[in-house]
């Protein structure tokens, strides 16, 4: 078992009841995990393995595991790990942005309908935690990273969700081409009495229509669609030709989280729910955290945590929820990234970029013109501080760094919540 994190840990607890003998393995120094020590990422360690399992932030084409390929030895992830194991049927949604908001939407959806089901996957709980909860007649709803997706064979979805698909993780998947086949193998794996939701106005997504089996269905924010689909026609989402909502009357804001409600919703149609009650479940949804989140209002001035915005696209679509007047906390851990693309839509809504962390100099060189101010705060309490001091009433500060956060946070998760502390502090005048 290769990864000793969370997805690690609980695998080698489920092969160890499963009666295998387990070898622990991690690049950097560990105690023991459940009674196992710990060997180093070398090669030695792999010796005499007749099963290789790594978690998902191992990259499945390290160096090291080509000799392990060579004889013969399977190299797989968790998520093909719990595969046999999971009782009921899987709901797996992927796609670059949005997947984490679907996935509890679904889940939030199926429980207020009363369906059976459990969440988990890249969201909180690893598929091989889930299995001991796993019942037959109950739907395991699973946010499915490329990094989960890319060494599956067996592990299939009954319903598969792709939202979006742009250039993201590079650093990973080395080419974006392979980032997509990753995302596909969702698809390809499916059956053919399964269901593909899928994007219709995103072209890499509508094309894993032809990659899979299952049927497919369509949503679209921008025009309606043949067949049992959802479209937004004005500001009501329509299912089949049916009024399902009011998008004013959702607690989420944005033309993404409007296509990531209709995804939910064809989902749960399929699972049995009725309409009235996905319109129900869905008005009462509550923003997830760190998913453009509101802050505080503080001196009027409105202050929204996205720290999941670790892309490009994912800070497009933020920038997108709002009318303008923005003061815009880029920066991070760079993934190769093609900063350009926020040029004009930063020209055309921000006051100014507030630059922290590792890219910012990348960053720079990307946006720099006339028209945009470019500031550099290097931290992101600098760049707090300095939203505060210059933005106006009626304008907003937005965290959407377009950049993993590994420079100077363990995670988005943490950069969020510092983000919200900061900006709490200034409420309660401690600044």
């Amino acid at each position: 078992m290769v990864g000793m994190g969370k997805s690690g840990t609980a695998a080698v607890k489920l092969l160890l009841e499963r009666g295998a003998k387990v070898r622990a393995v991690d690049e950097k120094p560990h105690a023991a995990v459940l009674g196992i020590a710990v060997e180093p990422q070398v090669e030695k360690s792999f010796e005499g393995a007749e099963l290789v399992v790594i978690s998902p932030g191992v990259p499945a084409d390290l160096d090291l595991f080509q000799p392990v390929r060579a004889r013969g030895v399977p190299v797989i992830g968790e998520l093909e790990l719990a595969a046999p194991f999971l009782q009921g049927r899987n709901i797996g949604i992927t796609g670059t942005n949005g997947k984490t908001t679907t996935t509890a939407l679904t889940a939030h959806i199926l429980r207020e309908s009363g369906i059976p089901c459990q969440m988990g996957g890249n969201i909180g709980t690893p598929p091989v935690a889930m299995i001991e909860t796993s019942r037959p007649e109950q739907w395991n709803v699973l946010e499915l990273s490329s990094f989960q997706l890319e060494t599956i064979q067996t592990f299939h979805a009954h319903i598969a969700v792709c939202l979006n698909v742009t250039q993201n993780h590079l650093d990973r998947h080395h080419t974006f081409e392979n980032y997509v086949n990753a995302k596909a193998r969702l698809f390809e794996t499916q059956r053919a009495d399964g269901l593909a939701v899928l994007n219709a106005d995103d072209a890499v997504t509508a094309e894993f229509a032809k990659r899979t089996p299952a049927k497919a269905v369509w949503f679209s924010g921008t025009h309606p669609v043949a067949g049992a689909g959802a479209w937004l026609e004005g500001n009501v989402i329509q299912v089949r030709g049916r009024a399902l909502l009011d998008v004013r009357d959702l607690r989420l804001r944005g033309r993404h989280n409007y296509e990531n409600v209709m995804a939910a919703a064809l989902v749960a149609e399929q699972t049995g729910a009725e309409l009235s009650r996905i319109a129900q479940s869905a008005a009462t949804f509550a923003p997830v955290e760190h998913r453009l989140e509101f802050v505080n209002e503080i001196d009027g001035v409105a202050y929204y945590n996205d720290s999941k915005a670790t892309s490009v696209d994912a800070t497009l679509k933020a920038i997108d929820a709002f009318p303008g007047g923005l003061w815009i906390i880029l920066g991070g851990k760079d993934k190769d990234s093609d900063y350009t693309l926020l040029r004009e839509p930063l020209r055309a809504k921000a006051r100014a970029v507030l630059l922290i962390g590792a890219a910012a100099r990348k960053i720079e060189a990307h946006l720099a013109d006339d028209h945009v101010p470019l500031l550099h705060c290097g931290t992101l309490a600098g760049a707090v501080q300095k939203a505060h001091r210059s933005a106006e009433p009626g304008e907003t500060v937005l965290l959407a760094p377009a950049c993993a956060s590994f420079d100077q946070f363990e995670n988005f998760e943490q950069r969020g919540r510092v983000f919200k502390e900061l900006v709490n502090a200034l409420g309660e005048g401690k600044h």
